[in-house]
């Protein structure tokens, strides 16, 4: 009986660990597909490469490039997805920490679950606001 009941407690565990994750990840496709749901620019997503990153820490999951042809041509954001919370944060903190060094590098960050999303400082507050309520409601 003691057997039986330990590895009932072992399955209890493991089912509750499994489904404590806050709804699961969320995927960098998934996120730039509610922003077009939402009726925002989120065009030409790319697959990010190591020049994109620049000085910037490269250890997302995965990593898009996204356009925001109102602002100008090339102007734009990125969407990365992180298995790590604390490399999420970094990255977070590195694009932040940019803007509060030169208001040339200001950018505008939104976390939501595994999502990181970094949008071009051009955009204005309001504008940003329906980016973080779209990536949000996922």
């Amino acid at each position: 009986m003691k057997k039986v009941f330990f590895g009932f407690v072992i399955l209890l565990g493991m089912v509750t660990s499994a489904c404590s994750n806050g709804g699961g990840d969320l995927t960098v496709d998934e996120s730039i597909e509610a922003f077009a749901n939402a009726g925002l620019e989120a065009e030409s997503p790319t697959e990010m490469t190591k020049d994109d990153y620049g000085m910037a820490p490269m250890k997302a999951e995965e990593g898009k490039r996204i356009l925001l042809p109102s602002l100008c041509e090339d102007c734009g954001g990125r969407v990365f997805s992180y298995d790590s919370q604390d490399d999420l944060e970094q990255m977070k903190a590195y694009y932040d920490e940019m803007g509060e060094e030169s208001a040339m590098l200001f950018s505008w960050t939104i976390v939501h679950k595994n999502i990181l999303v970094q949008l071009n400082g051009d955009l204005s507050e309001d504008q940003y606001k329906e980016y973080e309520k779209a990536l949000k409601e996922l």
